[in-house]
Order: C-alpha cells, then sequence, then structure tokens
C-alpha cells in the first residue's frame, strides 16, 4: 500500500509538470527554453539544499551513471518545454508516457525479463492508442513539430527513469542529476528570447523545478527500485488521465473525439497489463 500511495502521488506530480509548463509557455507566453532553464536550475537548488540538510553521504557527482543521467534530464527538459508551444498539456502527457512506455517495454524484452502475455496484449493496445492519436489527418491533426519534440522527451525520459532503477540513494542521485543538467541545458539561452521572462512564468517555472519536478522525480526514484520496469513503465500511463482532466478543467483544453478514443485505448491497455497475470 505504501508504495502504491508513493507512485500515485508522483504520478500526480508529473501530471502537473505538463499544467504548469503549459501555463507558463501557453498561457504566460514565456520562451520554452527560458523556462526549461529556471525550471532546472529550481529543482538543483531544492534538491541540494535538502541533501545538505540531511547531512548523510554526499551527491558523487563524477560518475558515468550521473553524467547519463544529466544527459537524458537535459534532453527531457528542452523537448518537453518547446513541444508546449503547440501541445495541450493532456495531448503532450498522452504522447509522453505513451513514447515512454514503448521505449521501456522494449528494453525490459531486450534485457530478457520474462513478460506475461496478458502485459503484451496490454502495451499493444495502448500502443495503437498513440497510433491513433498521432495518425496525421483531418482538421483536428496533432502538430507535429510539438509531437516530435514530446517524442524526443519521451525517449530521453524512459532512459532517465531506467537508469534510475539502481539507485539506493534517491535524493543524492536526483540533485546530482539536476546539477549537471543544469549547464547542459543553460546552452538553450543562446536562442532563447529573454525578454518574454515574466514575474509570472517565472514562478511557475520555479514551482515545476522545485517542486513537482525536484521532489517528485526524488520520489520516484524512491519508487523505481520497488517496482518491475514493465509496471513501472504501465504506471506512469496515468499521468495522461489525469492531466487531460486537469487541462479541461484548469485550462479550458478542449476534449476532442481522437484525444478521447486515444485515451480510452491507452487507458485499457493499462488495465490489461495490470490484470493478474495466470
Amino acid at each position: 500500500m505504501k508504495i502504491f500511495l508513493l507512485t500515485a502521488l508522483t504520478m500526480t506530480a508529473f501530471a502537473a509538470n505538463s499544467i504548469l509548463n503549459r501555463l507558463g509557455v501557453a498561457s504566460y507566453g514565456m520562451d520554452p527554453m527560458a523556462f526549461a532553464v529556471i525550471r532546472t536550475l529550481a529543482g538543483a537548488v531544492m534538491l541540494t539544499v535538502l541533501v545538505m540538510i540531511r547531512r548523510a553521504g554526499g551527491l558523487n557527482l563524477w560518475t558515468a551513471k550521473r553524467g547519463a543521467g544529466a544527459i537524458a534530464l537535459a534532453l527531457y527538459m528542452i523537448g518537453f518545454s518547446w513541444s508546449y508551444l503547440t501541445l495541450g498539456a493532456g495531448l503532450g502527457a498522452l504522447i509522453l508516457f505513451g513514447v515512454l512506455q514503448v521505449v521501456m517495454f522494449g528494453w525490459a524484452v531486450f534485457e530478457g525479463q520474462r513478460i506475461a502475455p496478458i502485459r503484451w496484449i496490454g502495451a499493444s493496445v495502448a500502443m495503437v492508442g498513440l497510433v491513433v492519436l498521432l495518425w496525421p489527418g483531418g482538421g483536428a491533426a496533432v502538430p507535429m513539430a510539438g509531437a516530435a519534440a514530446m517524442v524526443l522527451a519521451g525517449v530521453a525520459w524512459a532512459a532517465y527513469t531506467l537508469l534510475g532503477r539502481g539507485e539506493a540513494d534517491a535524493l543524492a542521485a536526483s540533485a546530482g542529476n539536476f546539477l549537471l543538467c543544469f549547464p547542459l541545458v543553460s546552452g538553450a539561452l543562446l536562442v532563447a528570447d529573454l525578454g518574454t521572462i515574466t514575474v509570472p512564468g517565472t514562478s511557475v517555472a520555479i514551482i515545476a523545478g522545485a517542486v513537482t519536478s525536484g521532489l517528485g522525480y526524488a520520489l520516484w526514484y524512491r519508487c523505481l527500485p520497488q517496482l518491475a520496469t514493465v509496471t513501472a513503465a504501465v504506471a506512469q500511463l496515468s499521468v495522461p488521465v489525469i492531466a487531460v482532466a486537469a487541462g479541461t478543467v484548469l485550462l479550458a483544453e478542449p476534449l476532442t473525439t481522437r484525444l478521447l478514443i486515444a485515451g480510452a485505448l491507452v487507458l485499457g491497455g493499462i488495465a490489461i497489463s495490470l490484470k493478474p497475470s495466470r
């Protein structure tokens, strides 16, 4: 029950990231790269302070795993922020976590993990939902540039998740990832419009970085060692549902027929995948 509640809290934080990013970039008009930089800095500061307060262990920055985690996090931050120029919060979350499931499921197969037939069926149904969502055509076609950026973010987030499975110290690992990620993301300021940085946009970016990203990702690294790879992938497909609901209520985003069908298929895939196998 404890790991279930912690995972549910983490998924809510992930959905909040989509809402906050969409709010800062689309509603407040903040440059997505500037948003990503402030978000990363806020997460790095928050996590480093928590590690220092704890006074146990170190950040252990200079390892190959920390470097890989920082690169994956930087690619995710940039792709995620830029995609929300054109994607709605729920739509972006659906693409992100649909791609993540495909990548992590594929990795589980590559590692030779035994996957029950029911998991294959569930993943296939969820994949059909993603195809329905991204299939071109019609007046309500998905913006392909934004979708491509979110696909990149999904692949990067899958790598970040896989890297966190064996972390003994989730807080220190997350702090190290954010600290090393910050200089990588800062390079995006070279193409950012700094004139778009406003107090409301900055405030949203700080909340997204310090709370829903920094603390949320540390909590996710805390949960990952107790979750199988496929379970971790499927659990995150609950995020689009939360994001779609919150986007409709808080941001007045429309519920299209395509989004409803795709969401139903993805949710169906989750339900099938979580069904106990014989």
